[in-house]
């Protein structure tokens, strides 16, 4: 094997590992579970919620030369600085890094050690983090050569124990709108907003690797892309089969976490507890690896390397380290706002950065991200009781998407808005892969 298709297979896999967190492994043998024997269908959803957005993701931020700013850039110089910093700090020390080791120790650790404590266990997590961390360059190296096989094992593993010696038969869907609970499911594992930053030390990694050229980079990283959505097709649908297999056994106000702690220690006892402990471990681990390096490089070069990588590693993991210790739940339910805001307009510049050649004016861009910031504020104030007209009325809001319809309007609004601003160069490069 030559060297460049080594480096793809590599950074693909490190790319698949640090997507998929704990979160994501417990989302589709809950929508198995309550899809039944439409499982296939929810299933589809799913994926193109979850690999799709997230490729598109990674293509944008390869277009942008691995450089997150870009992508915000052509909305506004304060709007693209917010979006920028909060999706950092969300996707890092503030929420989903603490939430990493927090879903380790109460789905990995806590089952097999009661007695264990937490604060020890952060301690001993946020430890190993650092130290894997605190080499940039060696980051998907290590994550992609030596925990990511590890991790794929011992999900094969499970999942291969479960197709082949199912626990039950598979019922009718419990629910309407199979397809439209894979979409929000996926949606919900949130997996667009990592890639828009854990890409950004992915084409960081491949530049350092001496590819030096933009299509080259482009190339490589797509491909990697490819590698990591094929990953997550394999474990999403073997986990959303098993989901389905216990239909019988379990209903739809099972715990997520409980339901796969339950299929595993069923499928194989007690090992199979240990065996979701190994599955837990690596996965949060490799996604706490991967987001703690993004944030490391973001805020180091926002600073303009006046602050050290090594300096904002090291906060990052003290940081996440005395949140981890407030629970899952008590992050999730301090996140759900918080992402519900940061999402609609991530997504938004996202595709338009992808479709940048053909998008003259920076009006459009601009028009759009501000109308998906404020329904996005809008979807919290319904969401607190809040009474808004019209909102709930909106094409796609069962799917979580009535931003959708008026960031089109908004679109089509500023498009006949002249812009002050011309687009750069880079901008209007097309993306090629």
């Amino acid at each position: 094997m030559n060297k460049r298709n080594k480096d793809i297979i590599i950074t693909g896999f490190a790319l698949f590992a640090m997507l998929f967190g704990a979160g994501n492994l417990i989302f589709p043998p809950f929508l198995g579970l309550i899809s039944g024997s439409s499982w296939i269908t929810g299933f589809t959803g799913f994926i193109l919620a979850d690999a799709g957005l997230s490729l598109l993701a990674i293509l944008a931020i390869a277009k942008c030369d691995g450089d997150v700013d870009r992508i915000f850039s052509r909305a506004g110089h304060k709007i693209s600085l917010v979006l920028a910093c909060s999706i950092m700090i969300c996707i890092g020390p503030l929420l989903a890094i603490p939430r990493t080791a927090a879903t380790t120790f109460e789905m990995g650790v806590q089952p097999i050690f009661s007695g264990f404590s937490s604060i020890i266990f952060s301690i001993i997590f946020f430890g190993v983090t650092l130290v894997l961390t605190i080499r940039p360059s060696k980051v998907v190296d290590i994550i992609g050569a030596y925990l990511t096989p590890a991790l794929l094992i011992a999900l094969l593993a499970l999942i291969g124990v479960g197709v082949f010696n199912p626990l039950g038969s598979i019922e009718p869907a419990t629910i309407d709108g199979v397809f439209s609970e894979g979409i929000f499911q996926g949606y919900q594992t949130l997996d667009a907003l990592g890639a828009v930053s854990l890409s950004a030390v992915i084409f960081t990694t491949i530049a350092n690797k001496g590819y030096t050229k933009k299509e080259e980079k482009i190339n490589i990283t797509f491909k990697a892309g490819l590698i990591a959505a094929a990953g997550l097709f394999i474990v999403y649908g073997g986990l959303t089969y098993l989901g389905a297999t216990v239909s019988t056994m379990f209903d739809s106000n099972v715990s997520q976490a409980g339901l796969i702690v339950a299929i595993t220690e069923n499928l194989l006892g007690f090992p199979g507890k240990v065996i979701l402990g190994i599955i837990v471990t690596l996965a949060c681990l490799t996604t706490a690896i991967g987001l703690t390096s993004a944030t490391g490089q973001y805020f180091s070069k926002l600073s303009n390397n006046k602050i050290k990588y090594e300096t904002i590693v090291i906060v990052v993991c003290l940081f996440s380290l005395v949140v981890s210790n407030f629970g899952v739940d008590t992050i999730i339910k301090f996140s759900a706002p918080i992402l519900t805001v940061i999402y609609p307009p991530t997504i938004v510049l996202v595709v338009f950065t992808l479709l940048g050649k053909f998008i003259k004016n920076n009006n459009i861009f601009k028009f759009a991200t501000y109308t998906a910031l404020v329904m996005g504020f809008l979807n919290i104030l319904v969401g607190f009781g809040v009474k808004v007209p019209v909102i709930n009325s909106l094409p796609l809001h069962s799917l979580g998407f009535n931003w959708i319809v008026p960031v089109l309007v908004a679109s089509a609004i500023g498009f006949f808005i002249k812009s002050n601003s011309s687009n750069s160069k880079s901008d209007s490069q097309d993306v090629t892969a």
